[in-house]
């Protein structure tokens, strides 16, 4: 049993404030809106795709965050899940918009397709703060992070481990979101300039073990020798689609923070990887609820916020600290990986179950 494993914290490390919003009349008059006191506030939670473990995570800290103050007594807070359908998640804001609500966090299912409903709502005086896949709307205040970095590093430290050659395969994520497609963009960028390296294949993994593991299964028969992985969700599925079908030993690896693809990195299973390992911390709802509250109280500007990509390799990968075995494979691992200038803690059952760690939670925006 990892030591105090229940209150181990999510991390997100010193995160750096990006520019503000463009100085549009929207942006003018929002920015000069009365605080709200008095009363407490209403903010929903506006999330589209719901089929994978770091968005349950996601959804499991916001509702912990709820029941902890500052938000127990300032916020009354609602979630909801549309799929990944523009047209469905843009009635769901309409819905919400007719409502009134003071705040609406988005987790969008396109990165264009839902402005135009969004700028209804700003237009009306709702605050839209947008994270992990982000809109491209102006004025709408983002949490975010380097996801056409995270493509670019994993694809150029498999170049390396590979010496510029090499079969590789790319395991996608949702198609059409922001995410997805910086990561295939920041790869693509990385493989022209390796002409050796060939992309034998490139499928989607929905950012789901369970899928990534069933649609490599399909696809393993069909493919020469892999070299390389590069994969932006359900690592360790695709590892043990490997593993099942006797392509051992395991290729380098670039892949997210699942505990399973980490415990590979130490060891699991009877085989061990090299790997590379970022992720998007499930904990961007709750940063995005903190910067709509303190926005909405007139404690902070209107100032979007970038959370950094801490890297987790085998060299690195500490037991206890960055990967869990006595927990579940699907656990998103990313705890201690920013170091020590923490902004937001979260202990283990938060995660998985949505239960809150205490009374309190304090979440440290950055200093401006």
């Amino acid at each position: 049993m990892v030591p105090d494993l229940a209150r181990r914290t999510f991390l997100a490390g010193s995160a750096s404030i990006a520019a503000g919003a463009a100085c549009s009349p929207f942006a003018q008059a929002a920015s000069t809106q009365a605080p709200i006191t008095g009363r407490k506030l209403r903010i929903a939670l506006s999330n589209s795709f719901i089929g994978n473990k770091w968005r349950i995570m996601m959804e499991n800290v916001y509702k912990a965050a709820l029941q902890m103050e500052p938000y127990k007594s300032e916020v009354t807070g609602t979630w909801f899940n549309s799929g990944n359908d523009v047209a469905a998640q843009s009635q769901q804001l309409s819905n919400l918009i007719s409502q009134r609500f003071d705040a609406i966090l988005i987790d969008a299912a396109s990165p264009t397709g839902l402005n135009g409903i969004l700028r209804q709502a700003m237009a009306r005086g709702i605050l839209v703060v947008s994270f992990d896949n982000v809109v491209t709307a102006p004025n709408v205040l983002k949490v975010h992070l380097d996801e056409f970095g995270f493509g670019v590093t994993w694809a150029e430290w498999l170049a390396k481990k590979l010496n510029g050659k090499g079969n590789v395969i790319m395991v996608t994520g949702v198609a059409g979101t922001y995410d997805n497609d910086q990561r295939n963009a920041g790869a693509e960028s990385v493989w022209k300039k390796y002409p050796d390296i060939k992309v034998v294949n490139q499928y989607t993994g929905m950012w789901d073990s369970s899928v990534a593991e069933r649609n490599t299964a399909a696809i393993l028969p069909s493919l020469p020798k892999i070299d390389g992985i590069w994969c932006q969700g359900g690592t360790d599925g695709v590892l043990k689609a490997f593993i099942s079908a006797g392509r051992v030993p395991l290729p380098p690896t670039a892949g997210t923070a699942e505990n399973g693809f980490r415990k590979f990195m130490i060891g699991y299973m009877g085989q061990k990887v090299e790997g590379i390992s970022i992720d998007d911390p499930p904990y961007e709802s709750v940063v995005a609820l903190e910067l709509a509250r303190s926005v909405l109280r007139g404690t902070y500007p209107r100032k979007d916020i970038t959370l950094p990509s801490p890297v987790v390799t085998t060299e690195t990968v500490k037991v206890g600290e960055t990967v869990f075995p006595d927990q579940p494979d699907s656990l998103v691992a990313v705890f201690t990986d920013s170091g020590p200038n923490a902004v937001v803690e979260f202990c283990v059952d938060a995660a998985l179950q949505g239960t809150p760690c205490g009374s309190r939670l304090d979440v440290r925006l950055p200093t401006v």
